[in-house]
Order: structure tokens, then sequence, then C-alpha cells
């Protein structure tokens, strides 16, 4: 699943505030837990409010709650996954943040989406939910086989899709963002991906440094697949 709450938020207790002194305590994966299921009450809230006028709308709750669910039910599926991500502690803020971040501002496509009075068109439809579904597909791909390789002790991760790229899963996370913002049908709704695309990259980039400190046959990785884009870049 997505990485995503670290980068954008970033809610170490050493970067936040500190939460040895803080009665409030947290994982990072229960915070985004609460703000996946914020979004899911946003998005009930809009089509009950704002009513539903077209297929967008109904489009995009399907698609933009479902993947908030998948979040939610992946952890039981995968337990084991629940306790290997987002496990640094957080506090009061960090959990504010991570409501209003995650939980509201990623929701700007879905609302842009109902306050739209254009129908949707089957052009956009075609693009959309593919993206949605392949992007899905290859974000849970990618995490459920660096999971396994986790659980074998094996290495570094390079075979099978993360051989596309070394960050396959962020790749996928864009793709189904990038959806959402489709079926809005406004300018406005690309602020969203644009910003995980932003905060993917400076990620990125210092996670190289990283890995080949880490893995030395990293740089041959390196050489052999794409930093982000399977086949481009």
């Amino acid at each position: 699943m997505q990485k995503y709450f670290s980068l954008s938020l970033n809610l170490s207790s050493q970067n936040m505030e500190n939460t040895t002194h803080s009665p409030f305590k947290m994982t990072q994966l229960t915070a985004i837990n609460v703000a996946k299921a914020t979004t899911i009450i946003l998005l009930i809230g809009f089509a009950l409010v704002l009513g539903i006028q077209d297929w967008r709308q109904v489009i995009y709750l399907c698609l933009h709650i479902s993947y908030c669910l998948w979040w939610l039910i992946e952890q039981w599926f995968y337990p084991q996954r629940s306790k290997a991500i987002f496990t640094e502690s957080t506090g009061v803020v960090g959990f504010i943040l991570a409501v209003i971040i995650v939980g509201c501002l990623y929701t700007l496509p879905g609302y842009l989406a109902f306050i739209n009075p254009i129908p949707i068109s089957f052009i956009t439809v075609a693009i959309a939910i593919p993206l949605f579904y392949f992007g899905s597909l290859i974000n849970a791909a990618a995490d459920v086989q660096k999971l396994t390789a986790k659980q074998y002790g094996e290495g570094l991760v390079k075979d099978n899709i993360w051989r596309f790229s070394r960050n396959i899963n962020y790749f996928g996370d864009l793709l189904r963002y990038l959806s959402f913002a489709i079926v809005a049908g406004s300018p406005w709704a690309y602020i969203v991906p644009g910003l995980i695309l932003i905060l993917y990259l400076q990620r990125i980039f210092a996670k190289e440094k990283t890995m080949s400190e880490k893995y030395p046959n990293y740089q041959e990785y390196q050489n052999n697949s794409t930093r982000l884009i399977p086949f481009i870049w």
C-alpha cells in the first residue's frame, strides 16, 4: 500500500513533536487508519449533502471508498504487514495532521467531482478505471512481494514486479490518485497527485543513498531498472 503518510507528514517524534513527554501516543499506522475512515465519512457526506447527479459521482465514490476499505482490510488479511509499517509513535500534532492531510485534503478530488455539473464522458471513464485498477494491482503486488521477501529474510528485492522500477509501489499509488483526479474532471484535482509526486520524489532521492550503502548490489540494480516510471525514468 501507499507509503505516503511517512513522506507527506513525516510524523516521527523527532520531526513533529517530542512524543516521549506526550501522554497521547499512537502509531502512525493507527493515525492513518483513522484518516482513511475520515475520508470515507467525508465522501459519504458529500453524497448526502451535495447529491449524486451523474455517474461521475458514483464512479468516484466506488473507486476512492473501495481503496480506503482495501487499505483497512489488507491489514486484516496480512497482519504481519501492520506490524512492519508505520510503527513509529506519533502524538497529538501528528494525529491531527494525519486527519487533516490524509483524511481531508486527499478528498479534494472527491469534492470537485461532486460539484462538477458536466456529465462524465465515456473516454474519461475508459481512462480512469483502468488507471485505478492497474495502479491498485501494481501497488498491492509490490507490497506483498516485499513483505514476503522480508519474512524469508531475503536481501534486496529486485526481481519480478520490482525489476521494472525501483519504486514500483509508488508508481502504482500515483496511477491510483491520478485516476481520482481524472474522474473529478477539474484541474484543481491534480493538486493531490502532484503533491504526492513531489513528496515521493523527495523520498526516492533520499532513499537511493541509503540503499547504496546498505546493499552492495544496489548499483547494478540501478543500472538495470528505472527510478519510478517503468521503461521511461
